[in-house]
């Protein structure tokens, strides 16, 4: 029974997040929470249920998801997405074969840094419009903007204040907070409608998609992988620290990206976004002591049974955009400073030429929108500048421009 209640409680610190991803790119949040629990089972049965860490969706598809349902529809980008999935399961294979230092090697700090920064920096117009009370793409207003900015800094100013002065087990909820407050402000500016809820069934199978296998969108989602398949790594290093054991040894890093990737593949299946592992889940765990992977299996069965309610998912979907908008300001510039803190903490030196090409032209790339086509087929952002990044890792000398420097400075010194 405490093991239960204690997974319950796992599923709430995750609950803000986890339903975020698909209210922001048109997703259903009960598929969403489905795909979690089925997810996080499934990963328990590739590592045999001997890491405590919960599995849900993912922030670094967002703007490809967002991008992808716009271009070719769900049901392809689902299609997509269970590729990226398959590319986390190669990874395994390449990882028990040749050790985690080809992980690396492919994709040291230069290469991850500024392309989670562009997933972060990339949303930044996304969040400002919905900040604002517009669509995402700034077409449609959809809230008073008065109103909406009203709501939006009430929703940002709360997620900024328990993420830095709460508490214990409250400090891990910053973006349930953040939505608790901006729905609270919105009920009472009467800018939230509940026709849906009273059409909702009390217990429903959520709405399913299911995937079509589409060559552009594969070939888009595919380098979104990269970024959290090095995020999956640290958060396995995290979660070692925090128990004590190492899991890069046991069950294996090549065990648990493989549990990530089936579990990506399984959510994308159904409908739902792809899952990572979850830090947010990973800060409980450490406050609480509570190691035994059992209450992670709790809060999966948890998240499957609430995927049954109806009602729930309709009243998740009357979140007002300018809510969201808020803390989206904060969570995207927040992936942006992960990318940044990579580069500080890993010592990249960008005054060495090779260094500083790679990171510019990832950067420019990523958010500036460039876009390589060929008839139908078009590659841009998240995409485009993380095969870029790994072609400029690969094929720059790795004393590129350095001979240059040295000469520059001789010069000066006579």
């Amino acid at each position: 029974m405490k093991n239960a209640i204690l997974g319950v409680q796992m599923l709430f610190v995750a609950f803000g997040a986890l339903v975020l991803v698909p209210l922001l790119t048109g997703l259903d949040p009960n598929v969403a929470l489905l795909g979690a629990g089925v997810g996080t089972l499934l990963f328990q049965l590739i590592t045999r249920r001997s890491v405590p860490i919960f599995l849900a969706s993912s922030f670094a598809f967002i703007a490809p998801i967002m991008y992808g349902v716009q271009a070719w529809g769900i049901a392809s980008t689902m299609g997509g997405l269970m590729a990226a999935g398959a590319v986390y399961v190669l990874l395994g294979g390449i990882i028990k074969l040749k050790g985690v230092d080809i992980i690396h090697k492919i994709l040291p700090p230069v290469v991850v840094g500024p392309i989670i920064m562009v997933i972060g920096l990339g949303l930044a117009p996304t969040a400002v419009n919905m900040a604002l009370g517009k669509s995402g793409d700034g077409s449609i207003q959809l809230v008073n903007g008065q109103l909406a900015i009203w709501i939006s800094c009430a929703s940002l100013l709360t997620t900024i204040f328990i993420s830095v002065f709460a508490k214990g087990m409250f400090k891990l909820l910053p973006i349930f907070g953040g939505i608790v407050v901006g729905y609270v402000l919105s009920l009472s500016f009467g800018v939230v409608s509940f026709d849906a809820v009273h059409q909702a069934s009390w217990f429903a199978l959520p709405n399913f998609t299911f995937p079509e296998f589409n060559i552009n969108a594969i070939l888009f989602m595919i380098p979104v992988a990269i970024a959290p398949a090095v995020e999956h790594v640290g958060d396995i290093l995290s979660i070692s620290n925090v128990t004590g054991k190492d899991y890069l040894k046991k069950p294996g890093l090549h065990r648990t990206i493989t549990g990530d990737g089936i579990a990506t593949m399984a959510a994308a299946f159904l409908g739902a976004p792809p899952n990572t592992t979850y830090s947010e889940v990973t800060g409980a765990v450490m406050l609480t002591k509570a190691f035994n992977p059992v209450i992670m299996t709790w809060a999966a069965v948890t998240a499957i049974v609430l995927a049954l309610v109806g009602k729930l998912g309709a009243i998740l979907q009357t979140i007002p955009v300018p809510v969201m908008g808020g803390i989206m300001i904060l969570l995207f510039g927040s992936i942006a400073s992960v990318g940044l803190n990579t580069l500080i903490k890993n010592n990249v030196d960008l005054h060495k030429s090779r260094n500083l090409v790679i990171v510019a032209v990832t950067l420019v790339f990523g958010i500036g929108g460039m876009a390589f086509g060929i008839g139908k087929f078009s590659l841009q952002g998240v995409s485009l500048c993380g095969i870029v990044a790994i072609l400029l890792n690969l094929v720059l000398p790795k004393d590129f421009g350095e001979t240059q420097h040295v000469v520059d400075n001789a010069q000066i010194e006579d």
